[in-house]
């Protein structure tokens, strides 16, 4: 059996690695157009921030160690670009030297990937603009950085001012994770960073609440935000610097810019080759990873997958779904019956010390799809017992069915700990687990790590007394004209408070029920939420009707803004 492999990286290295561990005899080419085979992208930035110092730390495997280990042969530099699928043959074309040739095959694997997003404006491809997707790209950003750049990042070779002094103002279009990712890492260096960003929040898979905090802790790590700016173009200036320009007007100054709009598959060969493609444009595949033709098979971030979730269609561009699908890839061809259970999302980012992370769906994405039977917490939990030293907040996000508890999605920010409690919800909505899984879930517990009652079983205890009646919830965006009851003592709304709200602290509550509407609908609120969850109860059993509004003033500051 021949099995050709198109691109490295993580889908298709995974595979060929894969498929010759259960299968010896086969013979496998694996062909990336590129000079490296196998690369950590995802270390990118930071080998532009020198947290990564040596560029080959970035280098996973190269064509030596697939030769050498794995007896696959491996051709970098080397394109494909047309498939017979009736023929059976792939013509190769050496992007060095031109030469094409043609080699057939018994099964198929495309692993084009994604490649960065760059709309048609004025001066995009002016020296000095970057995209971020291979080691040489990072390479010439360093370069540039540096001010002793070697070759031309345009279209065009350029000698310029900006090879003689080292860049100072760089600007960052988009607000995803590569953007993120290089907007903090030019910070290091010492740059003046200016990230813009078309939209109103960065990190689209996040809701936009939870967006608020990365924004915020941006803000205050010295990265510029400029929210709902469109770029128009490109421009050039008398010192050799350039200006973005916009379509309200500002203009941005920069001695360099990254381009992090976001990724397309790169879905052309397989287009050409006549293969299915979805509505979002990746290459259709069911859950073993074939195409529509039975002999080809496609992996990584060029493919469209079901959301586990949603059962929708989706795109996600992120390493481990990649790994996972060539591996499965491989399985099947070697006779193996495995299939790809869907994507959930799991994703995280490091900024500034801090992490954001997420899970499942989101809630935008359930209105948009019109989906009405969820519910959702605010908690914000310590990220491990308070009185050992280094606890920090976590601000935490929980969607869940309303008809059975079952888990929909999470997402976090926070310093310290994001990571695993993000994880362990993964794990629970992989298996259908619900918010009572969660409150019963046993995890390890000292204080330096956690807490005896874990951030994940605080999630589920909290969702549970919503759905078993004993902490009716509101939310800051679903009042009108409500009688609002501020529970905190009074020397904290000196710091914050929330317009109308009357104040009985928490510990006068019981003596001063009289004061308080019997014929209206009392919305409990403190700073997190928890003293009013414990005045919800008092008022509940004293026959008044109260609802907890979740997270208290602490997610009002992200909801409201003000």
């Amino acid at each position: 059996m021949k099995v050709i492999i198109v691109g490295g990286v993580a889908g298709g290295a995974s595979c060929a690695a894969r498929l010759r561990r259960l299968d010896e005899t086969a013979e496998i080419l694996m062909v990336e157009r590129g000079p490296y085979v196998s690369y950590a992208n995802c270390g990118l930035p930071y080998h532009v921030g020198g947290v990564i110092p040596r560029e080959s730390s970035l280098l996973v495997a190269d064509e030596r160690v697939f030769r050498e280990q794995f007896a696959i042969n491996v051709r970098t530099r080397c394109e494909a670009i047309a498939i017979s699928s009736a023929q059976k043959t792939v013509d190769l074309r050496n992007v060095v030297t031109g030469e094409v040739t043609t080699e057939s095959y018994d099964k198929l694997v495309l692993s084009p990937g994604a490649a960065p997003i760059s709309p048609s404006l004025p001066g995009i491809d002016l020296p000095g603009i970057f995209r971020v997707r291979t080691v040489p790209d990072v390479r010439m950003i360093r370069e540039w950085i540096e001010g002793h750049a070697t070759e031309p990042s345009g279209m065009d070779a350029y000698t310029g001012f900006q090879t003689i002094m080292p860049a100072k103002r760089a600007v960052v279009v988009g607000g995803g994770f590569i953007g993120l990712e290089m907007a903090e890492n030019m910070v290091h260096l010492g740059l003046q960073v200016t990230l813009v960003q078309r939209g109103d929040q960065l990190l689209g898979p996040m809701d936009p609440e939870m967006a608020r905090y990365v924004e915020r802790y941006l803000a205050k790590n010295g990265v510029r935000l400029e929210l709902n700016v469109d770029v128009s173009g490109f421009k050039q200036v008398a010192n050799g610097s350039l200006e973005v320009l916009t379509q309200a007007g500002p203009v941005y100054p920069a001695d360099l810019v990254v381009l992090g709009i976001g990724v397309r598959p790169e879905n052309e060969l397989a287009k050409k080759a006549g293969l299915a493609i979805g509505a979002l444009g990746g290459i259709r595949v069911d859950d073993q990873m074939h195409t529509s033709d039975p002999d080809i098979f496609a992996v990584g971030d060029a493919v469209e997958v079901k959301d586990f979730v949603t059962g929708q269609w989706s795109l996600v561009a992120l390493a481990g779904p990649a790994n996972r699908q060539g591996r499965i890839a491989a399985d099947v061809i070697a006779g193996r019956d495995s299939r790809y259970r869907g994507t959930q999302g799991s994703a995280i980012i490091g900024l500034f010390g801090a992490a954001a992370a997420w899970t499942g769906v989101s809630e935008k994405m359930l209105n948009r799809l019109g989906d009405t039977d969820y519910e959702k917490i605010y908690l914000y939990p310590n990220s491990h017992a308070g009185y050992y030293p280094g606890a920090k907040y976590l601000a935490v996000k929980v969607i869940f069915r309303k008809s059975d508890g079952r888990l929909l999605g999470a997402q976090a920010v926070g310093q310290d700990g994001v990571d695993k409690r993000i994880d362990a919800i993964a794990m629970a909505i992989q298996l259908g687990g619900t918010i009572y899984d969660l409150e019963e879930v046993e995890l390890c517990y000292a204080p330096q790590f956690g807490s005896a009652k874990s951030p994940v079983n605080f999630a589920g205890m909290v969702a549970a007394d919503v759905l078993r009646g004993d902490m009716p919830l509101s939310h800051w965006n679903s009042m009108e004209n409500a009688f609002l009851l501020d529970v905190r003592h009074p020397a904290e709304l000196a710091i914050e408070q929330a317009p109308g709200a009357v104040n009985i602290p928490l510990d006068q509550l019981r003596a001063r029920l009289d004061e308080l509407p019997r014929d209206r609908e009392i919305y409990v609120i403190c700073r997190s939420g928890q003293r009013a969850y414990y005045a919800t109860r008092i008022l509940l059993q004293n026959g008044f009707n109260a609802r907890n509004i979740s997270g208290g003033m602490l997610s009002r500051e992200v909801i409201v803004g003000k």
